[in-house]
């Protein structure tokens, strides 16, 4: 199964692909490591954002995504254009979950990656994009479900 983790903040989206066959865990190369999301107040600009995250998922095969949620209020809230990136991402006809960041802590803490991030071949800013995959997949292995949302 190969998913994208989605990391949103500000304008931006940054992404980190993660697929999960036979016990092994393959980082893949991509193209994009992140999506700038300009002059979010317009239609065309969540329009090519939503155009071009879905091409690179159908380029890529990715199965789900996986967004870190945001709050919605307060001072730790997400942006109005993370919330409009994620209903972007949302409408793409892919599976997509919401996994609280708590989740993603609880995950590597109890399972935490064999290998060095830095050896992934992925840049620092994806960590949490990664990581979100990551904590994704083993509760898809081990069967474990948290406080995370599904639409799938």
């Amino acid at each position: 199964m190969r998913v994208c983790g989605v990391e949103l903040k500000g304008g931006e989206a940054v992404i980190s692909l993660l697929s999960y066959e036979g016990e092994t865990y393959n980082v893949p190369d991509c193209r994009q490591q992140s999506f700038i999301i300009s002059h979010s107040e317009t239609t065309e600009s969540i329009r090519d954002f939503q155009f071009a995250f879905k091409k690179l998922m159908e380029d890529y095969a990715i199965d789900k995504v996986v967004i870190i949620a945001r709050e919605q209020k307060g001072k730790l809230a997400g942006s109005a254009t993370s919330f409009k990136a994620e209903a972007a991402i949302q409408l793409i006809e892919l599976p997509v979950i919401l996994i609280s960041p708590v989740t993603v802590k609880e995950r590597l803490k109890r399972n935490p990656p064999q290998v060095d991030f830095e050896g992934l071949g992925l840049k620092r800013f994806q960590q949490s994009a990664f990581d979100a995959a990551y904590a994704y997949h083993n509760q898809h292995i081990f069967n474990v479900w948290g406080n995370e949302q599904t639409d799938s």
